[in-house]
């Protein structure tokens, strides 16, 4: 019958591989440098290209998007409440510039009605 040695062998050996990060260490890598996954799905029928759908995703931490040029959800009002003040505002200003050009056609027709 023989004995096994079940000892860690020593110090700069590594007796089960490589360790492997942690799914934090991995997460933080990617959203550091972003990942890119794309995809295409077709559906055809005897030839015929019946749906092409394209699929690309992104994955990166806001910083790294903003560096690729990436940033819709600073504009989007349904996502920024920043946005939305502005789209707010920018509907205000159309129904001004509406309601004023009402108004002078509006005086317009009463000055040429009392002559």
């Amino acid at each position: 019958m023989t004995d096994l040695d079940h000892r860690y062998p020593g110090p700069g050996t590594e007796p089960y591989g490589p360790p492997s990060g942690s799914l934090a260490d991995l997460l933080e890598r990617v959203l550091d440098k972003g990942i890119v996954i794309a995809g295409d799905i077709k559906i055809d029928l005897l030839d015929i290209e019946l749906l092409t759908i394209r699929l690309r995703l992104f994955i990166a931490s806001v910083d790294t998007a903003k560096k690729a040029g990436i940033d819709w959800w600073e504009t989007d009002p349904a996502l920024s409440s920043r946005a939305a003040r502005d789209a707010l505002a920018e509907e205000n200003a159309r129904l001004r510039e509406r309601l004023d050009a009402l108004e002078g056609a509006a005086e317009g027709e009463a000055t040429g009605a009392m002559r």
